[in-house]
């Protein structure tokens, strides 16, 4: 009742003339409340656009699969969070098509989404997460309405989806950059045209990654290999999704093959994070071959490319909110160094090309200090390239 009565006050301010859209919400309510808040401002403002009464009803939409931010992740909170936008905009007057190639050409608006951690000094345990949403226009590629709201974390589920937990690396490019730079941006403004200009290409990326996500890893190759192909496939997703299927599958040569390529990315546009796991308070590699098996083949890559590439590099270490600050600084630094001397010993000439350094947990993507899958990428090792010294 509550929430119908705030979008009918909403249409209504709307409807009378206002064209300045609602203000966001900035108190923290429940998860579910939240989103309703947000989508229902989203759709508000939809109400003065022009032609809306001649368009009353089944406006299509369709909804590129939302992200935590600055992660890039997509985790079972991001899927309940579409889940929801997606049920209220049935709900008032929207179809919501599937992300497909297909689809795109039909749809009215595209909706983005992301869920970002929030510090606030009123915020008791563990901290909200402000949920923007964007609708833009397919045709002209404009943002014709964005809302934000903010939701307390009761205990919310944030284990990654499979795709992401098992990726070795930090999934972001300026592609994932700009989507979410997309989803704050205000209404009149054109949305980041990294991420809109690849928008059908996403969609192929998104269907793979559903199939790798139910364990259709051979399904999940091709779709890959299919976004790759095209003239806007040189992207994160697609590169890492075809070394995650080719692994499932047992091909490790072409497994490998598909990490180099991962890597030769990442070199290139200053953007390689590494989930290398160790043994608690060592600088030793986790113990379980299922997880540290592949590492061998990391390295060994990230060693030759950044070789063929003649660069120079900062090891940067990192990890989790678990013990105090000096400790983990130390740590940090020392388990860069441990991967430093083993990128030297894969190619020597690495070891003037590279320093290490730790920065402890002061550089935390996820930043919740639970020591397992759901805060993986804040125990990661990043290669930054740096101007070589003379």
């Amino acid at each position: 009742m509550k929430t119908t009565l705030t979008l009918a006050l909403l249409l209504a301010a709307l409807l009378a003339g206002c064209a300045t859209p609602p203000p966001p919400r900035t108190d923290e309510v429940a998860f579910d409340e939240a989103v309703a808040a947000a989508t229902d401002n989203l759709m508000a403002q939809t109400q003065v656009l022009p032609g809306f009464m001649a368009k009353l009803t089944n406006r299509p939409v369709v909804i590129d699969p939302m992200f935590e931010k600055p992660s890039g992740q997509q985790t079972a909170l991001t899927r309940l969070l579409e889940e929801r936008v997606s049920s209220r905009l049935r709900g008032a007057q929207f179809e919501v098509l599937p992300f497909q190639p297909a689809s795109l050409g039909k749809a009215q608006y595209l909706v983005t989404g992301t869920l970002t951690r929030v510090q606030t000094a009123s915020s008791a345990g563990r901290p909200p997460f402000q949920i923007d949403l964007a609708l833009t226009d397919t045709k002209s590629g404009t943002v014709v309405a964005q809302a934000s709201a903010r939701a307390r974390d009761d205990q919310l589920d944030t284990t990654p989806t499979p795709y992401y937990r098992d990726s070795p690396i930090l999934v972001k490019d300026a592609v994932v950059d700009g989507y979410m730079q997309t989803s704050a941006t205000p209404p009149g403004k054109r949305a980041d045209p990294a991420y809109f200009e690849r928008v059908s290409t996403a969609a192929t990326i998104n269907e793979a990654t559903q199939l790798y996500n139910s364990d259709k890893y051979g399904e999940a190759l091709a779709l890959y290999k299919t976004a790759a192909a095209s003239p806007s496939g040189a992207q994160m997703r697609t590169l890492n999704g075809i070394y995650l299927s080719s692994l499932k599958l047992g091909r490790n040569s072409e497994a490998e093959q598909a990490f180099s390529k991962v890597v030769e990315h990442g070199i290139a546009n200053n953007n390689l994070g590494v989930k290398f796991l160790f043994n608690p308070n060592t600088t030793e590699f986790w113990s379980d071959p299922k997880v540290s098996g592949p590492y061998p083949l990391w390295l060994r890559q990230i060693a030759r490319q950044s070789a063929n590439a003649k660069v120079c590099m900062d090891v940067v270490g990192h990890t989790s909110r678990t013990g105090s600050a000096a400790y983990n600084d130390k740590l940090s630094a020392q388990r860069a160094t441990a991967i430093r001397q083993r990128l030297s010993s894969e190619a020597p000439e690495l070891l003037a090309r590279t320093k290490a350094s730790g920065v402890g947990f002061r550089e935390n993507i996820i930043g919740t200090g639970t020591d397992d899958a759901s805060d993986a990428l804040d125990r990661r090792v990043e290669f930054k390239i740096v101007p070589c010294a003379i």
